[in-house]
């Protein structure tokens, strides 16, 4: 998926859990990590809003898009690809 979540960076400058993080939010810790680690399919505005409330941090900083090709490490140059 294009959209990279960076919520395990603003984690450590925050130096804040995740436990920590999902309590002051007011979602489960398995909902958080779905969306920490890349696996959510949507995220509503208001969970978006309170993560950013709580990190204080802009919604910029969690979430940002990458090409297709960065973020699938496996898809790397083919024989097509490469210059001779």
């Amino acid at each position: 998926m294009p959209i990279a979540v960076d919520i395990d960076v603003m984690l450590a400058k925050r130096k804040m859990s995740v436990g920590e993080l999902a309590e002051r939010v007011g979602i489960t810790p398995a909902n958080l990590a779905v969306l920490k680690n890349g696996r959510a399919k949507a995220v509503r505005f208001s969970t978006l809003a309170a993560l950013c409330e709580v990190l204080e941090c802009q919604p910029g900083d969690l979430l940002r898009w990458e090409t297709e090709q960065a973020a699938d490490p496996a898809s790397g140059p083919t024989a097509d690809s490469t210059m001779a």
